[in-house]
């Protein structure tokens, strides 16, 4: 059952101001007349606002608008091959993650997960409910309901490991969630990842685990940097098929044109995403 928490609730009063953010049509709106479509005190909203987000909502309405992946891959865009040159990689929180992984060897992918025995439960997040997902050897699966609902959710992680058991326990899984959305700037240990995926995706999951935190590259940057620079397409699929959202963050991937491209978990997950990295960052 997803849980009805506070900071779910405080994603949705974003989600809420993307809509009129996008619907201003790049006009900045005033702090009273988002307030005022809220049906809530322009000091309340601020206060709510800015606990979620770090930042004022003016400043957060600059990264939320639709160009805004534009901005970052002009500002931030990272050229894979030399990230770890210039030092991106250790910049960012998750530079820690790239040497905490393991994954499934080919052929027990290949079984489906049979033998595999996965914990499940549902966590608060900065993004929405968040269905968590893992194992002994860490988190396997991350995927967040706001845009796609709870049930289709968890059919859709349920059915990335078919032969697998699954067992809710929330409990078990609660330090493993603390450490994947740290609270009030907390610091954690990073998680364990345990990714689960055919080789050509773990490289690329590899490759997305080097991208900085609110820096952003694109689809054909990764597949220079794994040897296939013609697999861009195979490796937008592979960006899709990420099994463990945000701590693996697909959502730095754009196109080169600086369109967002897709996300699995639903476009205003993505640009909250950018937008709650960069004002983390900036």
């Amino acid at each position: 059952m997803t849980p009805d928490s506070e900071t779910g609730y405080h994603y949705q009063l974003m989600r809420r101001a993307i809509d009129l953010i996008d619907s201003a049509e790049g006009r900045q709106r005033s702090l009273e007349d988002i307030a005022a479509e809220m049906r809530m005190s322009p000091a309340h909203f601020q206060r709510i606002f800015s606990r979620w987000a770090g930042v004022s909502p003016k400043r957060y309405q600059q990264w939320l608008t639709l160009d805004h992946a534009k901005h970052l891959l002009a500002d931030r865009h990272t050229t894979l091959e030399t990230a770890d040159e210039v030092g991106l990689s250790g910049s960012g929180r998750l530079h820690d993650l790239f040497v905490r992984w393991e994954a499934m060897s080919p052929g027990d992918y290949a079984k489906g997960g049979a033998g595999l025995d996965i914990l499940w439960g549902w966590f608060e997040s900065p993004f929405g409910p968040a269905l968590i997902m893992g194992t002994e050897k860490g988190i396997c699966g991350i995927g967040f309901a706001a845009e796609t609902g709870a049930e289709d959710t968890m059919a859709d992680m349920l059915s990335r490991w078919p032969a697998a058991t699954f067992t809710e326990d929330p409990t078990a899984l609660a330090p493993l969630a603390a450490q994947a959305f740290p609270r009030d700037g907390s610091e954690e240990a990073a998680p364990k990842l345990f990714l689960i995926g055919a080789p050509f995706q773990i490289k690329v999951w590899e490759a997305l685990m080097r991208i900085p935190t609110g820096h952003v590259t694109t689809y054909s940057d990764i597949a220079n940097s794994i040897g296939n620079p013609k697999a861009v397409r195979a490796v937008g699929t592979a960006v899709g098929r990420n099994p463990i959202s945000w701590l693996i963050p697909c959502h730095r991937a754009l196109r080169k044109s600086g369109g967002l491209g897709g996300y699995h978990w639903g476009l205003p997950v993505k640009r909250a995403m950018l937008a709650w990295e960069t004002a983390e960052s900036a």
